[in-house]
């Protein structure tokens, strides 16, 4: 048996999804991975797993190109010969499930992300743009022996009230899950109160509106930090500049630490983990955060509701909005009692819900569905 996860990214594949191919290469099969060329492959092939790079871009609509993108998955498919294709992000979900169809690939599973740029841009061309988005899932999500994996309860209420897939061919899985072990529970650190931003710096993930924000709480508490751990991504369209990153880190505001290798370490160096996001599938620095015991704020979205209660283990603000945020982090930086209750109660749900091990788990039993006994 073969298995091929398709994802965007190299890199993201190991962050996101190795614990799947980890296992099932313990359980006997087969496992490559198809990414976008020069994202990663070398890092893939040192895990010990083949890499092949394609022509993939994330963000391109150049038709051209993006036949030249699904060409290339079909050779890769054909070539291969996978007994099941494991997709991941939106082209390769639209491009490689009908690459496998015309490939004969027998078993196709499609993993639905956070819908990212494409519906959380403004305007009348981000409106065109999801429209259009939405007709090619449309046609695309037809393999006849499919499993779609949903991240998170509201994203796939949308897809089956659109009768873009099948309740049939739909299963929640919440993210990719998080290693226990790896985010352990600790106890907070020593002062000064420190907030934490960990992901890429994107404007749809509120790196903004956390700037902002910062700069605010600090004209009472000027002795507080305020951190962004994580690079800008020239190849998203909502990526912020190395320049405007440069620039808030020199104004004092924010420490920007740019990729961080060890973001479990920012984890304990915080005190409290914020994701004022546009929108998300499920995001894993909540899921991390949990885990590790940190109060948490999040934007009150589909998603991050799946991770956080208001007031229960977190508080939730509206997105694209600083007031809220500032407020809410003022009620946590001067509440130490309030961030001990809601992390000890992220802890329990992490522990609950969200482990590495359920998800592979859970992931296994939709192979197993489409696989052949």
């Amino acid at each position: 048996m073969k298995i091929l996860f398709v994802v965007n990214e190299g890199n993201f594949f190991l962050s996101h999804r190795l614990a799947l191919a980890t296992e099932a290469q313990r359980r006997g099969l087969e496992v490559g991975v198809v990414c976008a060329t020069g994202t990663g492959e070398d890092n893939v092939r040192r895990a010990g797993i083949s890499a092949i790079g394609v022509p993939l871009s994330r963000s391109g609509l150049n038709p051209i190109e993006e036949l030249r993108s699904l060409r290339a998955l079909s050779r890769v498919y054909r070539d291969q010969q996978p007994d099941i294709v494991h997709h991941v992000t939106i082209k390769p979900v639209l491009y490689g499930t009908t690459a496998a169809r015309w490939s004969g690939v027998p078993a196709v599973v499609n993993a639905v992300p956070g819908m990212g740029f494409v519906f959380t841009g403004q305007g009348l061309w981000a409106a065109i743009r999801r429209g259009f988005v939405r007709v090619l899932y449309r046609l695309a999500m037809n393999h006849p022996n499919m499993q779609v994996i949903f991240q998170n309860s509201e994203d796939m209420q949308g897809f089956l009230q659109s009768a873009t897939v099948d309740r049939a061919h739909a299963t929640l899985i919440r993210g990719s899950g998080v290693d226990l072990e790896q985010f352990a529970y600790t106890e907070e650190p020593e002062a000064p109160i420190t907030f934490l931003l960990v992901g890429r710096m994107l404007r749809d993930k509120g790196v903004a509106e956390f700037v902002a924000a910062a700069q605010g709480v600090r004209r009472t508490h000027p002795e507080w930090r305020f951190r962004l751990a994580g690079d800008v991504d020239p190849g998203n369209p909502a990526s912020l500049t190395h320049a405007q990153m440069m620039a808030w880190h020199r104004a004092g505001d924010v420490d920007w630490l740019g990729h961080c290798e060890d973001v479990a370490a920012q984890m304990r160096a915080a005190h409290v983990v914020c994701l004022p996001s546009y929108r998300e599938g499920l995001p894993k620095t909540l899921l991390e955060a949990a885990a590790c015991g940190r109060a948490m704020i999040a934007s009150d979205i589909a998603g991050c509701r799946e991770v956080l209660r208001d007031r229960v283990n977190g508080l939730m603000v509206p997105p694209r909005t600083v007031e809220p945020l500032t407020r809410a982090m003022l009620t946590l930086g001067e509440d130490p009692a309030l961030r001990e209750r809601f992390r000890r109660t992220s802890r329990e749900k992490a522990e609950a819900v969200f482990s590495v091990q359920d998800v592979v788990r859970h992931t296994f039993r939709v192979y197993d569905q489409l696989l052949p006994q």
